[in-house]
């Protein structure tokens, strides 16, 4: 038995100059971070938002809204909770795959350190993840440097 979700998270990028770019838990230096309450990880969001859908659940907002207001804003936390939900359902991740629409960062350069990180904090092979970025030929705002767009699809496997 298997179940599918997808989930999407996008932020434009922030003036403030001391905060942080994440992507899928990486840090990445020298490039603004987003605007959000959050570090504004937008593929663990998405892959959270995939995971809750996978098994028929409400938008990972609905906790994470609430750890945001009382100083949790690392977003590995609230995928430790999403984690959680599909373990308590008896799911596990058979693969997921994840798509940006960035200008920046440039996406190549750091392909693999993202997936390593995604891979460690998911607690699953890098190869069970497939990860494409594109510029949309600058046709949206992300594909123009505004912010960034990550669309996730999870395959979940019963245990």
């Amino acid at each position: 038995m298997f179940r599918v979700g997808i989930g999407q998270d996008s932020h434009r990028f922030s003036q403030d100059k001391f905060k942080k770019l994440v992507l899928g838990g990486f840090e990445i230096n020298d490039e603004p971070g987003f605007d959000a309450n959050s570090d504004g990880d937008v593929i663990i969001h998405s892959v959270c938002n995939a995971l809750e859908s996978a098994i028929g659940n409400k938008s990972f907002s609905v906790y994470a809204d609430e750890m945001c207001k009382n100083g949790v804003t690392d977003s590995k936390k609230y995928l430790e909770i999403a984690l959680e939900h599909i373990a308590e359902k008896g799911y596990g991740i058979s693969n997921i795959a994840i798509s940006l629409e960035c200008k920046k960062p440039k996406i190549l350069p750091i392909h693999e350190n993202i997936v390593n990180s995604l891979a460690s904090v998911l607690n699953i092979e890098a190869e069970k993840i497939g990860f494409t970025a594109t510029t949309g030929e600058e046709l949206t705002s992300f594909g123009k440097g505004l912010g960034v767009q990550s669309i996730a699809i999870v395959s979940l496997v019963k245990k």
